[in-house]
């Protein structure tokens, strides 16, 4: 999988730009505030219809313009792909795989596999369940079209039965009959998603494992740990007995919209316990555990975005992530960095051919 060409027109602070890349390894240098972050969240952009930094729209926009084009060429299994995401100001976003609308964006999701590794991910880690869930889901929906359908499928019922009881409370009133639909159908998908949470961490962890011991050349004990309600009993069986407490609340306090992923280090959260660099290094564990996941299940090596890759790490952690990515296991990768020196030395030590983008 490689991005050829990137064509950027009014988005973010790009007013016109074209960009040709090299096949294994581009760098996006400058100081801070000179659009190396939005490069990379262009190429993002292409692989999900949407930022990685801002999920409002329109924001993406320039601020002078009524509209944004981003322009892809890929070469994916010796077939060039021309992937188009546009959006003008008033009007409804719109991705074109060579030439073609897409009816659903989540038909996109998958097509371009990638992996973002980010400042931005320590939300992971400070964050509530919800930003760690998405973690989760947005690996499995990359190789697992069926579970994204499944998910949404539940989130539309998980709405529905919370509107229900609102309804009960503001009416002062209660159906049994109406709400064990819900219960039914919420079952249904929750324990499928269940299953595929559950099969896909036990997968996962140790890959992540493995990975944050070759960072860290194994000074630390890390482990994660999948929570879920359904671990103690059947969804059917939870939202029985949990009537009371969620006509009390009037809203749905068990399910798999409920599940989080714990981040331990020496057996303590890492949130308090962890230092910056090895929350850091935890964090490109993951991510690279997620490249090798999705790797191993599409049998195509995803673009890897490297934002700020070097900030808060020694020099020994570097290494090791040059180290690692200095394989033919890993395909097209983007750097940005705010010192195109320490880039540039740090890249030669790979021996693989490159491109600096001094913006």
């Amino acid at each position: 999988m490689n991005l050829n060409t990137l064509s950027l027109v009014n988005y973010k602070n790009f007013e016109s730009q074209v960009f040709d890349f090299d096949a294994k390894i581009n760098c996006f240098v400058g100081a801070n505030g000179i659009g190396k972050t939005n490069a990379l969240d262009a190429i993002y952009h292409l692989a999900f219809g949407k930022s990685y930094f801002n999920p409002i729209a329109v924001q993406n926009i320039n601020h002078d313009a009524e509209f944004f084009v981003v322009d892809g060429s890929f070469t994916k299994n010796d077939k060039t792909e021309k992937i188009i995401v546009s959006l003008k100001r008033g009007q409804k976003k719109v991705i074109k795989r060579n030439s073609k609308a897409y009816e659903k964006f989540s038909e996109h999701i998958g097509f371009i596999p990638l992996v973002i590794i980010s400042p931005a991910d320590r939300d992971l880690i400070i964050e509530g369940s919800d930003t760690r869930r998405k973690f989760i889901d947005s690996v499995i929906s990359q190789s697992d079209k069926m579970y994204l359908t499944e998910l949404i499928s539940y989130n539309k019922v998980l709405a529905q039965r919370n509107a229900l009881l609102k309804y009960f409370a503001l009416n002062n009133t209660f159906n049994a009959d109406t709400l064990s639909i819900y219960n039914e159908q919420l079952h249904d998908y929750g324990s499928k998603i269940f299953k595929k949470r559950d099969a896909f961490l036990k997968t996962f962890i140790p890959i992540f494992k493995s990975r944050y011991e070759a960072i860290s050349q194994s000074k630390e004990l890390i482990d994660l740990q999948y929570k879920s309600d359904l671990f103690e009993n059947e969804l059917i069986n939870l939202l029985k007995n949990n009537i009371n407490k969620d006509k009390a609340l009037q809203y749905t306090s068990v399910g798999t919209h409920k599940d989080d992923l714990i981040f331990l280090i020496d057996d303590f959260p890492i949130k308090k316990f962890g230092s910056q660099g090895q929350q850091k290094s935890f964090l490109i564990a993951l991510k690279l555990a997620q490249f090798d996941f999705i790797k191993q299940q599409s049998g195509v090596s995803p673009i890897l975005l490297l934002d700020d890759i070097f900030d808060k790490l020694d020099e020994n952690r570097v290494a090791q992530i040059i180290n690692l990515v200095d394989d033919d296991h890993f395909g097209q990768i983007f750097i940005s960095d705010t010192h195109a020196e320490r880039t540039e030395d740090v890249i030669k030590q790979t021996h693989q051919s490159y491109k600096i983008f001094k913006l």
